[in-house]
């Protein structure tokens, strides 16, 4: 067979499939396999294939039977349920209504479970290899079927735990069970379906989970909510014709909130990182509103469903994240916090950011599975995210959105349409993406970088506000249709100078605001207070244990601050040294010569000049 010279007719023809299912090589027959799903793949017929290999393998399964009842094989020696599950070879067991038996020479010995069960489906995880599989059981009259991980059916001791999904397994049968499943398994191995499978949503190679069924979602029971809440609901052209008519209100926040949703299955597509987008304003404004607006182009909305909070662990919000993959992470109200997150909120800000989680050992002292993710992250809270975090990392891949008043002109309204409509715009946008080619759409992406790149701005936050427009750009031309693109200089609006978001400018102006404060601390002739140093000259003095201390109440390089300042001209070296001698109160100690910025007076002693207020107060110039 030649596959260089199938088409999508060839590929689906009886000749192929025959020369497939003839190979006795059960090795051979899998690689063959898996080079025709790909060439089918490769052609767009790949779910028409698959659908074909179903039923070839039934009819197989069917020829193997009666090639059976040829031989007289018994009766006894296939499984005998009523339900929709093919009867499968058991060997020495007797499978019946009533339950599952062992026997030997006839001879009923023991029983292995009180009701119908049997393998159905074996699933193997695309990004760990391992393998789960799929367990039908029938009680009270009713077939129910569970996915569990290959590893508990294949242990007495583990499989016990299955009681608890209802299936009558006790420390006394749990052994036959597992030797009753596990010859079902390998007798029919050739009848029993390998399923690939991803615990993460999002791209996998061209398909894209859970929309293409090639591949099934096998993930965490802890977002089992979030997972199902990824459907369609209600009516296409209500959700479509109600977003039309907010996008016509001009409102910026619904139209790059809304742009960021679909920007999230862009991130991996254009090979960027992970990125906040943040919506911040009073309350009363629409934020969250505006949030459910984003998750419905994916997902319920509502409540408990696909959005979640920070009122949860860093770790549990590691596993969403990688769970989602490329899907956008939604996150309502950065004021609330558990204590945890409240704690280190900095660190989680950073490492969502990262798209990548921590190296953890499991009880095996193995390497568990490293979490990964790319995808958009979008918040909201009272207060900027970005005020809530000092390092410049951070800081650079959060695109602030402010809230304006009344966003929605009526919020109750669209609130109860998108609850009742939902989930229609995320597989329509896939399969745009998929006509447009990868190609295309990084087009759009150098163009529109090309338009809003700006010396004075940070980089790396120009390429998250691209990837926001790029899937604007689309979305507007391609789903909508309605010509509501987002300015580029209201968007342009959400970056930051690069002044604003260094580290060490930012270190800069926190040792000035401290000292500033502490002005009197900085004055030799008060003897009542503790001397951190002296000003003179335009420059502050600090005594080199209270600059380390102010670099560390404000978490900034210490190291790092006195090179950039060194290089910016900010301070008076000695020789191969960051700091020099000052006698100061009679004592010499080594200090850091810090200039004062230059809008900042001082008198002939080198004292900084202040003012007095209304109040009786002293007013200090750079407060």
């Amino acid at each position: 067979m030649e596959l260089e010279k199938l088409d999508k007719n060839t590929v689906l023809s009886e000749e192929v499939f025959a020369e497939l299912f003839k190979q006795e090589d059960e090795i051979v027959k899998a690689r063959m396999l898996l080079r025709l799903e790909d060439k089918a793949s490769e052609l767009g017929v790949k779910t028409k294939f698959t659908e074909l290999v179903k039923v070839y393998r039934k009819a197989e399964r069917e020829m193997a039977r009666r090639e059976n009842d040829k031989r007289n094989v018994p009766l006894d020696n296939w499984t005998n349920f009523e339900g929709p599950y093919d009867r499968m070879y058991c060997g020495s067991w007797i499978a019946r209504e009533d339950g599952i038996y062992a026997q030997n020479s006839g001879n009923v010995e023991a029983i292995a479970c009180y009701h119908p069960i049997l393998p159905i489906e074996r699933l193997r995880n695309l990004e760990t290899g391992e393998e789960q599989i799929k367990i039908a059981y029938k009680r009270n009259r009713v077939w129910t079927e569970i996915i569990v991980p290959k590893t508990m059916v294949t242990s007495a001791n583990k499989i016990v735990s299955l009681s608890g999904r209802g299936i009558a397994v006790t420390s006394e049968n749990a052994r036959l069970l597992v030797k009753y499943l596990s010859d079902v398994e390998n007798l029919n191995e050739s009848s029993i379906n390998v399923q690939y499978s991803s615990s993460k949503l999002g791209w996998i190679k061209n398909d894209f989970i859970p929309y293409d069924k090639q591949v099934i979602f096998d993930g965490d029971t802890r977002f089992k909510n979030a997972f199902e809440s990824i459907c369609e609901t209600g009516s296409r052209n209500l959700w479509i014709d109600h977003i039309k008519a907010l996008r016509r209100t001009g409102r910026f926040e619904i139209k790059f909130l809304l742009a960021a949703s679909f920007a999230s299955v862009l991130v991996q597509l254009l090979g960027t990182l992970p990125f906040f987008v943040d919506l911040w304003g009073e309350t009363e404004g629409g934020k969250t509103v505006s949030l459910m607006v984003a998750a419905s182009v994916w997902a319920n909305p509502d409540e408990s469903q696909y959005m979640g909070d920070f009122k949860t662990t860093d770790v549990a919000l590691e596993a969403k994240a990688d769970m989602l993959n490329h899907l956008p992470l939604i996150l309502d109200d950065t004021s609330k916090t558990s204590s945890r997150i409240r704690d280190n909120f900095e660190g989680i800000v950073y490492d969502l950011c990262s798209g990548k989680g921590k190296s953890r050992s499991n009880k095996e002292l193995g390497i568990n599975r490293e979490n990964r993710w790319k995808n958009v992250i979008i918040t909201n809270g009272e207060h900027p995210l970005n005020s809530y975090v000092n390092q410049g990392g951070a800081i650079n891949r959060i695109l602030e959105v402010e809230a304006g008043d009344h966003i929605f002109p009526n919020p109750q309204e669209s609130a109860d349409i998108i609850k009742r409509n939902y989930g229609f715009a995320g597989p329509m946008f896939i399969q745009i993406l998929k006509d447009m080619g990868a190609d295309e759409v990084r087009s759009i992406n150098r163009e529109i970088q090309q338009q809003i790149f700006d010396d004075d701005k940070m980089q790396k936050q120009s390429i998250s506000l691209s990837v926001v427009l790029t899937a604007d750009r689309i979305i507007t031309d391609k789903l909508f249709c309605d010509g509501q693109y987002i300015s580029l200089n209201e968007a342009k609006e959400v970056l930051i100078d690069r002044n604003e978001i260094s580290d060490n400018e930012r270190c800069y102006q926190f040792i000035l605001g401290e000292v500033s404060i502490n002005s009197v601390k900085f004055n030799p002739m008060v003897e009542t207070v503790e001397t951190w140093g002296c000003i003179e000259k335009g420059y502050a003095i600090i005594y080199v244990n209270v600059f380390d201390n102010m670099c560390k109440k404000g978490g900034f390089s210490k190291k790092s601050f006195l090179s950039w300042a060194d290089r910016k001209g900010l301070l008076q070296t000695g020789t191969g040294r960051m700091n020099k001698p000052k006698k100061i109160n009679g004592n010499v100690t080594r200090c850091i010569f810090l200039k004062l910025d230059d809008g900042i007076e001082v008198d002939a002693d080198g004292f900084i000049k202040v003012e007095d207020t209304d109040d009786g107060q002293m007013d200090l110039p750079f407060l």
